[in-house]
């Protein structure tokens, strides 16, 4: 709210300045005497705003930084499995350069047996050559064989972090829209609208119970019992322990008459959250239970239990 009444504030000299600059010279001093009451006037009316001038912006700044965050997270990974890439393959050139270093020493230690040997008349040149050739292609090709072996398996390991990513950063961007979709949700007003927005988040998540119950919340208030009822049975099988589902249900069947199942309904929402007994004597459809017996005890058993919890 101050950063909007500085950016109007500091409007002011420009506007003063735009209507200083007319063509008729004649009028100027009309025109700075003008612009001084314009600008109080301004001044006044932003010194009495109280409010932000449009919420949204809020909402779009919270987004954008997800958004940035989200990018920050996704480079950094990126640099993670670039860096370790460098180093498995600084490891890797290291290790084949001990390993031809080793080879021709070996050969040079080879050369100079072969030398004494020649000298003692063992073997012929040719046939030490020969076989001192054979000794260091047969370790130099098993070198490369491992070497290839690794970086195969170094460049697997990049494919599947990679995929890995791509899964994370999809799940993120699935979270943020259903995310959006819940704010949205709660500032509908209108139940078929609150009900469309509740069928794109089972689009993307079709396992969510809790989408499942506030739809069939929908249902009720257009008096669809039977679709809420079906509904609350679909977020029981996700999800057994919904205390939602079961108040939902209760609520659904008392709308139809049938008390006592209502009834039973209502005990089980009761045994999983005792916040479900001050939402039954606020809700209107429950109201029919009221001639149940066992509907005030259960009512009135959270009262029991406070007081107990007290003493």
């Amino acid at each position: 709210m101050r950063c909007l009444k500085v950016a109007l504030l500091l409007l002011l000299p420009c506007l003063a300045m735009a209507q200083t600059e007319a063509p008729d010279s004649g009028a100027a001093s009309v025109v700075a005497a003008e612009t001084a009451a314009e600008r109080s006037t301004l001044r006044e009316q932003v010194e009495q705003l109280d409010e932000p001038l449009y919420k949204p912006f809020i909402e779009r700044y919270i987004i954008d930084e997800i958004k940035v965050l989200r990018s920050e997270l996704e480079q950094q990974k990126v640099e993670m499995i670039r860096e370790i890439t460098d180093r498995e393959l600084k490891v890797a050139n290291s290790s084949i350069s001990y390993a031809t270093d080793t080879v021709t020493y070996f050969f040079y230690l080879i050369a100079a047996a072969s030398s004494i040997l020649l000298i003692v008349g063992w073997n012929s040149i040719r046939e030490i050559r020969d076989r001192v050739q054979s000794i260091a292609d047969e370790k130099v090709g098993r070198l490369v064989e491992e070497y290839e072996e690794r970086l195969e398996r170094v460049e697997k390991e990049l494919l599947r972090k990679s995929r890995i990513i791509q899964e994370n950063q999809h799940e993120l961007e699935v979270t943020n829209e259903v995310q959006t979709l819940w704010v949205k949700a709660t500032q509908e007003t209108s139940w078929e609208q609150k009900i469309r927005l509740y069928d794109r988040i089972l689009e993307l998540r079709p396992d969510n119970a809790e989408a499942l119950t506030y739809k069939a919340d929908a249902a009720l208030e257009l008096n669809q019992h039977q679709w809420a009822i079906s509904l609350c049975n679909r977020a029981l099988t996700v999800e057994p322990d919904s205390g939602h589902a079961y108040f939902q249900l209760a609520c659904a069947y008392a709308d139809l008459g049938a008390s006592r199942i209502a009834l039973d309904y209502l005990k089980q929402a009761v045994s999983i959250s005792d916040e479900y007994r001050e939402q039954a004597r606020q809700e209107q459809r429950l109201l029919s239970l009221s001639q149940e017996p066992d509907f005030m005890s259960v009512l009135t058993r959270f009262e029991g239990e406070s007081a107990g919890s007290e003493v």
